[in-house]
């Protein structure tokens, strides 16, 4: 394998990676959001609080994952 590509690979293994960190975390937001905004089986459609509570439940969720990570970064040499 020669140099260019490995770092092809590389590139690709990276993607995948934050692929799957991204999945991850959409299915984190949804179990989190759904559990504390949903109270009842859901009909055809969301109540307005309901709509409203999974909005803000998602926002400050992904404003927490992206804080967190960027202290992680932060953290890093």
């Amino acid at each position: 394998m020669d140099a260019a590509n490995s770092a092809e690979l590389q590139q690709f293994l990276e993607q995948e990676k934050q692929k799957a960190v991204l999945n991850e975390l959409v299915g984190k937001l949804t179990d989190v959001c759904w559990d504390k905004c949903i109270t009842s089986t859901p009909g055809s459609k969301f109540s307005s609080s309901e709509s409203s509570c999974l909005a803000n439940c998602a926002q400050r969720f992904l404003e927490t994952s992206s804080l967190i990570l960027r202290r992680f970064q932060s953290l890093q040499p």
